[in-house]
Order: C-alpha cells, then structure tokens, then sequence
C-alpha cells in the first residue's frame, strides 16, 4: 500500500460516515433509473455504473433499470439494410425496424447490462415491457407506425422481482391489447414504470448537467411550478423539454422527485443519493 493511499484513508471513512443518513433515508426505497447516454458509451461506463447500481441494492436500495439503445439500433438498422424515414424528425418504425429494435433493446443491450451488474456480484434479470403485460400501450401517432404510449401497467411483476432482491433491466418495448409490439421512448417508459410503482426517485441519465436556468447556470433544485415557468418562458427549450415533461407526468402519477442527472459524472447516482451537493438538477414540489 503506498503512501498516498494509507493518507486517503481518513478522507475515505470521513465520506463514508457522512452517507449514514443517507444510507438510513434510502433504505427499502424504489430508485427507477434510466441508463442510456455516456454511462452506455463504453466497457469502463458500464462497468462503473453496475457496481454502483449493485452498491445502492447491498445497501438496501431497490434499484430499477430503464435502458434506451438508439445508437446501436442504428448500427443495426444499418447493417441489416433496413432504411429508415422520419416524420416531424422522428423516426417511423415500420414492421422491419420493429423487429431490429425489439432485437437490439431486449436482446444485445438489455443481457450486456444484466451481465456487467452480475458481473459485480448482483442479481439482475433483463425482461422488456412486454413480459407479464408490463406496458400495454396503444399508438402514439399512426404516421409513426409502430411507436406506443403506455396506456396501461402491471407493476405486480415487479414487485415480486423486488422481494426476491432482483434487479430489473428493462427494455422500452410494449405490447398493444391486439398483440402489436411498440418501440416507447426510453424515458417516458421509465417515467410510466416508476409512477406504477410510486417510486421514492425517478433518476434520468443525461449527457447534460442539468436544468439551466435565464443566466446558463444549473439548479441544483427546483420544483415543477418553476419548471413550467422557465418552460412557459423558452429558457427550457429543445432535447430538455420531453425529459422535464417526463419527470413531472411521473410525479403527478405518485413519485416522490425526479432528478435530470448527468450521467457523465462518475458515480453520478451515487453522488445523488449519498451526497449533500448531487449530480444535476432535482425536481420536487415546495416542502
């Protein structure tokens, strides 16, 4: 052990001792988390993330996983020959690129997650919205073919998955009450799934900092009347707009707060459990 490492000891317990409270306010809590961005990038990313997912599960967190997987969607779109058109600049996802989307979020990315949080000695099980009728979804706009809004969900499922301290890692596929399968945003299916299980937090991974405010800076906290406002006003604006929106619907369905974390800070979920100063921006109504 060097020199450097024993005199960091005390740095570390100091950090570990200022988590107690946290550890105690988390404890049996329901954290939905929705992967995607910079902590799906690489080996390293994904590595850090499940060891810190598996972490929040020893400590008695019950974390949930939403997961997206556009960019490898597109590779596979791209070297299956299957030819996309946008509407509106959104993607339609015909019969073919269902199935490649299906294929990609439910079998390549969701087992590559369920593998690296095994990997670190947690217990995870990759299942889409489509098992035990999770997401029941009808059609968000026919001129996008097969693309759902959930409409419908059964959390049951995944509240035994809990009591058997299984993590879940969920595809962003649903099914429609005639058999159809839909492609659903990645993070409107995390802010259904976590409003069907009233969860304590719904985390939202990004490749931003956060909400910012008239003058470019981040808050660190801020509730959904000033959300609307800053909206109402175009300084949220853009990419921003559908990921606040997500958070809001989530909590008028029963969560407690949401938070637009950016998910290119290491250990960034943890950082917002554990730690006073977080890791993006909070949104929670007036206490």
């Amino acid at each position: 052990m060097t020199e450097t490492a024993q005199e960091d000891w005390p740095a570390t317990a100091h950090t570990l001792s200022q988590a107690l409270p946290f550890f105690q306010r988390y404890a049996g809590a329901t954290v939905v988390i929705k992967l995607g961005g910079h902590a799906m990038g690489s080996d390293e990313a994904m590595r850090s993330f499940a060891r810190d997912v598996v972490l929040m599960s020893h400590v008695g967190v019950n974390p949930v996983i939403v997961h997206g997987g556009g960019p490898m969607i597109n590779a596979m779109l791209k070297a299956q020959g299957v030819e996309s058109e946008f509407v509106g600049g959104k993607r339609v996802t015909d019969a073919a690129t269902i199935e490649v989307v299906e294929m990609v979020l439910s079998g390549l990315v969701g087992k590559r997650i369920v593998q690296a949080i095994q990997a670190e000695g947690g217990t995870a099980v990759g299942i889409s919205g489509k098992d035990a009728r999770l997401m029941v979804c009808e059609q968000t706009d026919a001129r996008l073919g097969f693309v759902g809004t959930p409409v419908e969900m059964n959390p049951a499922f995944l509240e035994r998955l809990k009591d058997s301290k299984t993590i879940p890692v969920i595809a962003p596929i649903g099914m429609g009450r005639n058999g159809e399968t839909f492609n659903v945003n990645g993070d409107t299916a995390a802010g259904a799934i976590a409003a069907a299980l009233t969860a304590d937090r719904l985390l939202l991974l990004t490749d931003v900092p956060g909400v910012k405010g008239a003058d470019g800076e981040v808050i660190s906290e801020i509730t959904p009347e000033a959300i609307r406002e800053l909206t109402d006003s175009g300084v949220i604006a853009g990419g921003m707009i559908p990921k606040t929106e997500t958070a809001l619907s989530a909590m008028e369905g029963g969560v407690r707060a949401a938070v637009i974390l950016d998910g290119r800070v290491p250990h960034a979920c943890l950082l917002e459990l554990y730690t006073m100063g977080g890791a993006g921006t909070l949104i929670r109504g007036k206490r």
